[in-house]
Parts: C-alpha cells; structure tokens; sequence
C-alpha cells in the first residue's frame, strides 16, 4: 500500500462510524481544552501578581517590621519578644540616606467616612506626599497630600474616584468636609480613576497624612515604609544602607526586614510558575484517558474488522502496511482531537479573559505545543497494540471468520 492509500484507508475507517469517531475526538479534545485553560489561568495569573509588583517600579525596596528569617531550636526561641515598631522617626531618617529618593511611610485602618448625608465604610491609608509617585498614581483634581513632616497630622484628604462619586455624586469635592472616623478632615484633591495594584484599587481609598492616620486608629507604628533609590543598580548599596541605619537605631539589633522588588517578584514567579505546571498535569491525566479510550476503540475496530484485514492481506498487503493503516487512523483521531481540544480552550480563555478582564489569561507557547504534542504522541502510542494485533491475524483464519 502507497501512503496515499494508507491514508486513504484510515480516512475512510474513521468516517464510516462517524458517533465512535466523535466520541474519541471528543475525549481527546477534552484534555487539550483543560490543559489550555488551566494553564491559561496559571499563567495569568502569574503575569496578572508580576505586573502588580511591576507597577510599584523597578527600583523599590519595602521595610516590613520584625526579622523575617528561619534558623533551628536555641534558647533564645523560647523567649518571646515583640519587636519595635517601625516609626515616622525611622521613615524620616531613612528619606536622609544617599541613595534614597523616596520615602512613603504607610498605615492602614478601615472606618466609616460620611459626607453630605451619605456614610460607608473605607480603607484609610495613611502615607505623605511621595505615595503618589511611588505608586504611580495620577491627580483629576486638586492636590495630592503635601509635602511636610511626618508628624504633622494635617486634617486633609485625598479621595478615591469611587469615594468621591458616592459621596458627593457629580459635585465638586475638593474644599468640601468630611468625616473620616471621628476626625473632620477636608478634601484637597482626587484620584483618577482606575488606579490599581497589589490587588487594591485606589478609587476605594481615602488617603490622609500619615500622622492623621496613626492618630484616628490610635497607633504609633507603620505597616510598611516603600523606598525608592535614586537608581536600579543602586538597590543592593541601599539596602545595606538602609539595614545599617535601622540596626543604629535599634541599638545593634536589626529586628525589620528589608526586601527588594526583585525578590518579590521572583517568589511570586516560582510559586505560580510550579502552579502552573501542576495543574498543566493535572490536566494531562485526561489525554492519558483518552488515550486509553483510543486503544479500546481501536481494538474493537480490529475486531469488527477482521475480515476486511484478511482480504488486505490475501491481496498482497505486507504486515507494516496494516500496521501502518491502523496507526494512521489512530494519528487522524489523535489530530482531530488536539485541534478541536486547541480551539475550546482558546474559546474558553477568551471566556476568562472576558469575565475577569484584569487577567492576562493566554495560554502559554509551551502549554499549547505541550498538549498537542501530548495528544498526538498519546493517540499513536497507544494505537500501537490495536495496530499490532491487526497486522498479526493471519489472513486465512480472518477471511474464515467473515
């Protein structure tokens, strides 16, 4: 048999039960579709978390307070200690280092704002005047927070695009009072919309000064301090910097912790880059069923076909043209089912990306290739046993059974 035989031959096998050959490519489809959604999902996922972080630029160092790190059993893990706060103090003589450029201390705290009649509750953060573009955020009206001590708990304000629109509707905001908590402050300037990041979006946000904050929740402390250097290159130097002024200022003892954006990042980047993979092979397992379903399809093809195998083979057709006859047809399924599974899980992610329009949810190069690949290598393999069962009969025994 000339290739274009054989192929004629598989052609025509798997049209002639056009409900068996459906189901298998429906099978087969199954598993390149999960496979490509999932990892659609992973991957955005990822690049959704890596694009957040990005946003805060690329030149960021973050102090968190308390040590981060790990170690074994000692005495000292037996003695409890709280470690100190970070303080406005700490912010101000981080913003005289060499190498910083920016300094954004930050509190955080939720209570009810109310403003002409109306009231709800919102995430106040407090922070100064370098916040802004630290986090890249853009002004529609007013003014952002001015520049002046930490310790000045000035009563202003700084209104998300969300917050401004329910409290006062199409009205001017800026100059007018509100009630933050317990404390009046008044409206200097507004948010444009649409601002995000860390999965917080700033059109939810109230934004007063730092002091004003820790002042209203009734704290000295901060929940983090964001740094910018003057340069990318300069960030290890900054760090060091920035870890030798804390430990001066906390007697010898460095009990904060100062990470990079970069390491961030790359955390995020492994975790959700495993994720990925794991359910990438989660949803492999279903083009190993279906494979198995091709195998079982196929040895009863060869069954129902014996007769026709016996007449090829009393007709002069050598034991690699049948074998190869029925590893194509395998192949033909196999093929069928990868690219119908390729386009329902394109489907699907644009149905994600359409749902959730803020993640990135294309499916990754390697994920696509990767299940086709599968399927395909997964049809033939195992359409080898039908395959060699086929080109085993004997074609006096076949014809005899017709």
């Amino acid at each position: 048999m000339s290739p274009t035989d054989t192929l004629r031959f598989a052609t025509r096998a798997a049209t002639a039960y056009p409900l068996r050959t459906a189901l298998m490519t429906l099978a087969m489809s199954i598993g390149v579709a999960a496979v490509v959604v999932l990892t659609a999902l992973g991957d955005g996922a990822r690049r959704y978390v890596v694009g957040e972080f990005a946003a805060l630029g690329a030149q960021l160092l973050i102090v968190l307070p308390g040590r981060t790190e790990t170690g074994g059993v000692n005495p000292g893990s037996f003695v409890t200690s709280t470690p100190r706060e970070l303080t406005n103090a700490d912010a101000a003589a981080l913003l005289r280092l060499p190498l910083v450029q920016r300094v954004a201390p930050i509190t955080v705290g939720n209570t009810e704002v109310a403003a002409a009649g109306r009231l709800r509750e919102v995430m106040v953060v407090g922070t100064s005047t370098d916040f802004l573009e630290l986090r890249g955020m853009r002004m529609a009206h007013g003014s952002f927070l001015p520049r002046e001590d930490f310790e000045r708990a000035s009563a202003l304000a700084v209104l998300g695009d969300a917050i401004r629109a329910e409290l006062f509707g199409h009205e001017p905001a800026v100059g007018r009072m509100i009630r933050v908590g317990d404390t009046r402050l008044r409206v200097i300037g507004t948010l444009a919309p649409g601002g995000q990041g860390l999965g917080m979006t700033t059109d939810e946000l109230v934004l007063v000064p730092v002091a004003t904050a820790q002042a209203m929740f009734n704290t000295n402390g901060l929940f983090r301090i964001l740094v910018e250097t003057t340069r990318r290159d300069a960030l290890p130097a900054a760090q060091r910097q920035l870890e030798e002024l804390l430990r001066a200022r906390r007697d010898g003892e460095l009990d904060v912790t100062v990470i990079t954006q970069d390491a961030v990042l790359g955390t995020f980047d492994r975790i959700l880059g495993a994720l990925t993979l794991g359910v990438a092979g989660i949803a492999a397992i279903s083009l190993a069923v279906a494979g198995i379903l091709v195998m079982n399809v196929m040895l009863v093809a060869v069954t129902q076909r014996t007769a026709e195998i016996g007449l090829l083979k009393a007709l002069g057709a050598s034991t690699a043209s049948i074998r190869a006859a029925f590893l194509t047809e395998a192949a033909l399924l196999s093929v069928a089912g990868a690219l119908t599974g390729f386009a329902l899980g394109h489907l699907g992610a644009w149905g994600v990306r359409l749902t959730w329009p803020v993640l990135p949810a294309w499916p990754p190069d390697w994920a696509v290739i990767a299940a086709l690949g599968t399927a395909l290598g997964t049809g033939i393999a195992f359409g080898v046993l039908p395959a060699r069962r086929a080109a085993a009969l004997d074609p006096v025994q076949a014809l005899a059974r017709r």
